[in-house]
């Protein structure tokens, strides 16, 4: 009766092992509770980007607020506007690496970038 148990047991697994979702969602090669294979999972430079690209564009807007807040207390100094041309300039060189990125693929994939 035990073995019997034992191999009901590891049926359930097999069955369920490519059933549990990982964070990000279930994909191929990513390690799961009952799946401890490691397999190598590409980096998603694109991913990081466009979230560092929504945070810089949070932290945009409340410089901007700051910046609107000292001009009408008369407290605004060159360091404000500075910081906010910081944020900006950060935005652009993301913003403009996703705007080449669908072209760049195109590209690579070898079908042009029509």
């Amino acid at each position: 009766m035990r073995a019997n148990s034992s191999w009901q047991c590891h049926e359930v697994v097999r069955l369920f092992k490519d059933t549990i979702p990982s964070r990000f969602g279930h994909r191929k090669g990513h390690r799961t509770a009952f799946n401890s294979t490691l397999k190598e999972v590409p980096l998603h430079w694109s991913r990081w980007i466009r979230q560092l690209h929504r945070w810089l564009s949070i932290a945009f807007t409340l410089v901007v607020i700051f910046n609107g807040v000292a001009v009408l207390k008369h407290r605004y100094t060159n360091w404000m506007g500075l910081s906010a041309v910081a944020v900006l300039a950060l935005m652009f060189f993301t913003g403009m690496y996703l705007f080449v990125l669908p072209y760049a693929s195109k590209w690579r994939s070898g079908l042009g970038a029509d």
